[in-house]
């Protein structure tokens, strides 16, 4: 009996003791949990000052960009009525892009492009008449780096009315259709079909997404062509006023250009686009010592469409196929006492163009495209393709017709390293149409011209 009360103790003793530590355990658990839980609340406002550091950080930087090109083109140019050509066996060139872009803020994005695009062995200037600040930076000329693009875009909305504006040097070569041909994985901003040049202007862009998928008009209004001025010096027969005009013909050149998306859900994409040029370059009628004076007007209409996909899931390779064909005309008018493209006194010339192609997957690598296209043109056709989209001048230009393949691939399957194989060929039916030339008569011809071009860029 004793011995079971000694027992009893023993337990009872035991059971407080382990309830005291039990007690002092639950205490210290207390004590930790509080300082974990001040821990996570002190990582929680750092986390939060991290990320507004970060956000700052990255709205103050702007992201830069590389796109590198090295080309060799072989060219070959024959005038079938005179029994004379002309060729280059090894044009290399090398084409540098410095891309850029920064959002300091919701709403407002800044894109800057600049190019340094030159022949191997070239002059450091142009040294045979001067280059247009829109156009250099498309032709291979020298080493010396232009502004290619520079804007900013602002959007926002006025009531239920999505609206961006936007000036400066716009996106405006290598655009709708023609950025296949180009290996560019994304178009520029107008159709290329009528409108392939650097442009500066101011842009007014109304979305009308809500009404109809994918559709939006854009308002570019800008300026070609300064007319003559006196410059900051004064110097010339005025030494005062500078940057006043001078009383000339040679008007300055500015131009309305109304591009849009008439419908785009992604696989179907109809574009448009109407241009107006006030003050285009011609001659006084019946006078050919003068040219590009103020001579008239005109206007460009293309409209195209795109189709990206064939079908509803056929196969991928229809699903990887794209098609487009577009169609443009142009039309000079020119005002009393000159003429335009060889037009009588006042009188107008119009011209018309198609540019159909397909673009199918090369069945050999992952990413690699094969393009077919073909273009013609009209003996007035006249559209504005300052920007060289190929070695021997635009084919979209041609007055007559052109023909053409291409092989966009990765070389060695590095997405980093876009490259191309690309055969061009023009057969001229009247004079090659260079530079919106409105001074120059189209007249019969037979001339051909190839370019075989093989490309490699660094791209990141």
């Amino acid at each position: 009996m004793q011995k079971r009360l000694l027992s009893i103790a023993a337990i009872a003793s035991l059971s407080t003791l382990c309830l005291a530590d039990e007690a002092a355990m639950q205490a210290q658990i207390d004590a930790m949990s509080k300082k974990i839980e001040k821990l996570e609340k002190k990582q929680t406002y750092t986390n939060k000052k991290l990320s507004k550091v970060n956000a700052q950080s990255a709205n103050d930087n702007i992201k830069f960009g590389i796109d590198f090109r090295n080309a060799v083109d072989v060219v070959d140019y024959r005038d079938n009525t005179n029994d004379t050509y002309a060729t280059n066996p090894s044009l290399f060139s090398s084409r540098l892009y410095l891309t850029m872009g920064a959002s300091p803020m919701k709403g407002l994005t800044f894109k800057g492009k600049l190019a340094i695009y030159s022949t191997w062995g070239s002059h450091l200037y142009v040294d045979d008449a001067p280059l247009k600040d829109w156009s250099a930076s498309s032709k291979a000329t020298d080493t010396v780096m232009r502004i290619k693009e520079a804007y900013f875009v602002y959007s926002d909305a006025i009531g239920a009315q999505p609206i961006s504006v936007s000036i400066g040097r716009r996106p405006a070569t290598n655009g709708f259709l023609s950025n296949y041909r180009e290996n560019e994985p994304q178009p520029g901003s107008p159709l290329a079909h009528i409108t392939n040049m650097e442009v500066n202007a101011m842009m007014v862009k109304l979305d009308w997404g809500r009404f109809i998928e994918g559709a939006y008009t854009k308002f570019v209004y800008g300026r070609a062509h300064q007319g003559p001025m006196e410059n900051v010096y004064g110097t010339g027969s005025t030494p005062w006023g500078p940057y006043a005009l001078k009383e000339s013909d040679d008007k300055s050149v500015d131009f309305l250009v109304i591009p849009g998306n008439a419908y785009d859900d992604g696989q179907y994409q109809v574009m448009y686009e109407w241009a107006h040029i006030f003050n285009t370059k011609g001659q006084k009628f019946n006078d050919p010592s003068t040219k590009k004076d103020a001579a008239g007007t005109a206007d460009l209409l293309s409209l195209g469409l795109k189709v990206s996909g064939i079908g509803d899931e056929i196969s991928d390779f229809l699903d990887d196929t794209t098609l487009f064909i577009s169609g443009a005309y142009t039309n000079y008018q020119a005002k009393d006492g000159f003429q335009l493209l060889g037009s009588t006194d006042g009188g107008s010339k119009s011209g018309s163009s198609v540019w159909a192609g397909v673009i199918i997957p090369d069945m050999i690598t992952d990413d690699g495209k094969i393009g077919f296209e073909y273009n013609y043109g009209s003996q007035y056709w006249t559209p504005m393709t300052w920007a060289e989209d190929t070695a021997i001048g635009s084919k979209i230009a041609v007055r007559g017709s052109a023909y053409e393949a291409y092989w966009n691939f990765n070389l060695f399957g590095v997405k980093y390293l876009p490259s191309q194989i690309r055969y061009t060929y023009v057969q001229h039916d009247y004079t090659p149409n260079v530079n919106c030339a409105g001074w120059v008569a189209p007249e019969k011809t037979d001339i051909t011209a190839t370019d075989l071009r093989l490309a490699v860029s660094y791209r990141f």
